[in-house]
């Protein structure tokens, strides 16, 4: 790994941490991939996108987390699991001085997280679902009976800066957001993104899901904080707003 910009260097694994480490307190970073023409996913997973250089960069932001919050939809397409003890992550999160698990924060309005799932089954940090008052209140009970911390955000709809405040209440102030597409739009529409982590594939796809899936309200201004290399994949940082 190499760092073009600012002050080019070659990076080694203690280098990459200080690369992405975010200012004490509250922050959120949206962390995604796309290809060159702006998909996300191949064949509706963004494996297909990613390399060795970009699954480092995933596990630092996650080491560097207090909480991944994800888009249900994204969840479920991607598999996701809890981050469990011994894994490489968790090994990244103990050398840094940090427990080594932390909560999946899973964003779904119906409350659509399956209580019997891995995520929620095989998770040492409690999974956190992040609805509203408008979810069924059957699965929301059966949820928390399952041991998901259940927080209602929102009457008909999630309210994410209501999310936020929740987490760093529990003293998750430190977010990294894994998507998806309607939840990186509403959280720049609502203001709330302090940054975009975004890995660019050199790739091609077309006919695949986009970064966001609709119109913002305004554009959001972005400014190129820092670029990384390998491979022919960039990573880059920007800081948003």
């Amino acid at each position: 790994m190499r760092r073009l910009l600012p002050d080019p260097a070659p990076l080694d694994d203690a280098g990459l941490v200080e690369a992405y480490r975010c200012p004490p307190g509250r922050w959120l970073r949206m962390d995604f991939i796309a290809s060159l023409d702006g998909a996300i996913t191949v064949d509706g997973k963004s494996e297909g996108l990613g390399a060795p250089g970009d699954r480092r960069v995933f596990r630092v932001l996650r080491a560097l987390a207090d909480v991944v919050l994800v888009g249900h939809g994204t969840a479920a397409a991607e598999g996701y699991h809890p981050v469990l003890l011994g894994s490489a992550v968790g090994r990244l999160r103990e050398s840094l001085g940090r427990t080594p698990t932390m909560p999946v924060a899973v964003v779904s309005r119906r409350a659509s997280l399956d209580p019997t799932s891995g995520l929620v089954t095989d998770a040492v940090s409690p999974t956190i679902l992040v609805t509203c008052a408008a979810a069924d209140p059957g699965r929301r009970a059966a949820l928390a009976e399952a041991g998901v911390d259940v927080l209602v955000c929102g009457e008909d709809d999630v309210d994410l800066p209501g999310a936020l405040d929740a987490l760093a209440e529990r003293g998750l102030e430190q977010v990294t957001c894994e998507g998806g597409p309607q939840l990186l739009r509403t959280a720049l529409a609502d203001g709330v993104v302090d940054e975009l982590d975004l890995s660019v594939s050199p790739t091609m796809v077309g006919g695949e899901a986009r970064l966001l899936d609709g119109a913002l309200p305004s554009p959001a201004r972005l400014t190129l904080r820092q670029v990384l290399e390998e491979d022919g994949m960039l990573f880059t940082r920007y800081s948003v707003g």
